[in-house]
């Protein structure tokens, strides 16, 4: 369903380059995200060989379904659908959880869940109604109330909150499926390379384009998967510290990770069918801008795992400032090389041909 919605998304993104379309992209992806990632956690705490977890799933897999059908117009007039599906997915999973930790800490734990995830429904449901020019700052009040639940412990007035401590989880199992669904955002970026060169005279432009996208999309996955400040394998973190640091790293960070992926694989699309344009915003927010929220994602991601901000990231996010400062003036396929090539001399520093120090920063 995520290799799905992940295409209906860069496709969204890709037909509304401009900063409203941007926020509109913003919003809907921070809902098909958070929806994953609470499927992620559930997942940690659930018997998948269960033949009512698996009856269970499969409803929220046809719910995300229903959620990327309406990305398209989720403005527009299916909007009704987008929200439908994603409060069915939220609240029936955490409802679930309540019934399934019936006499538990986590099912108090889930309720009060359910409780944020329900005030927050109120306010996706009052954004279908509201007229379309103004729904997305409503969806955004959605969003934000949506994300602020974790960061408070979930409190509410005279039940308290709910310490991370009283959710016990195993770290390796979010690492590895959001590992998964980074290789999903990856494949973004094939899928539209692979569908415009198809449809593309192959001109020197497009070659040389199509190389500068491919070896982006490798350099990438090199710095994630192959480089020490990636989502390799760690020391294990303290089962005391695993709940609080998964939260910033996978529910936060990776949202940042994954979407910056996203906007690539859209800059991408943009380098092969208008390589010697000038850059404006929208090839300036797409080739650079993807990149820069990876690099954001991942100070946050390592930040939460090692308590150290890398600061050949910080370098390579202050290249990327000084691309966009002259980008105006550069044709498209320049600025693209010109961005690899600081995702290049960061996966060298990572590799260790030199070395940048980390920065310690408190816990």
């Amino acid at each position: 369903m995520y290799v799905f919605a992940i295409t209906q998304l860069s496709h969204f993104l890709l037909h509304h380059l401009d900063i409203a379309g941007a926020l509109e992209f913003a919003v809907l992806f921070a809902a098909v995200w958070w929806g994953w990632n609470y499927t992620a956690w559930a997942a940690n705490w659930l018997d998948p060989n269960d033949r009512t977890v698996q009856s269970w799933f499969a409803m929220w897999m046809f719910a995300s379904l229903g959620m990327a059908v309406a990305v398209p117009e989720a403005y527009g007039d299916r909007a009704w659908l987008f929200v439908v599906s994603y409060l069915a997915l939220q609240l029936s999973r955490a409802a679930f959880m309540v019934w399934a930790w019936r006499g538990q800490v986590m099912s108090r734990n889930y309720a009060q869940l359910l409780a944020w995830s329900a005030i927050a429904g109120v306010v996706w449901v009052a954004g279908v109604f509201t007229p379309e020019a103004a729904r997305v700052w409503v969806w955004l009040g959605a969003v934000l109330l949506d994300y602020l639940g974790p960061r408070v412990n979930f409190w509410l007035p005279r039940l308290g909150s709910t310490p991370m401590s009283t959710w016990p989880l195993s770290e390796d199992h979010l690492a590895e499926r959001n590992r998964l669904v980074f290789i999903v955002a990856l494949g973004e970026s094939i899928v539209i390379l692979g569908a415009t060169l198809t449809g593309t005279t192959l001109t020197a432009s497009a070659v040389i384009a199509s190389i500068l996208g491919f070896t982006t999309i490798v350099v990438l996955w090199q710095l994630y998967f192959a480089t020490p400040h990636g989502n390799i394998e760690h020391e294990r973190i303290a089962l005391e510290r695993a709940t609080e640091v998964s939260r910033s790293a996978y529910a936060y960070a990776h949202a940042l990770m994954v979407a910056g992926a996203v906007v690539i694989a859209v800059g991408v699309e943009l380098v092969l069918a208008h390589p010697w344009d000038t850059a404006d915003a929208a090839a300036i927010a797409t080739v650079l801008g993807g990149p820069a929220i990876y690099l954001v994602g991942n100070v946050v991601f390592n930040r939460a795992i090692s308590g150290r901000i890398a600061a050949s990231r910080i370098a390579a996010l202050a290249g990327l400032a000084v691309l966009a400062l002259i980008g105006f003036a550069l044709p498209v396929l320049v600025l693209a090389a010109l961005a690899l090539a600081v995702l290049l001399l960061l996966a060298l520093a990572a590799s260790g041909w030199f070395r940048l120090p980390s920065m310690n920063v408190e816990s």
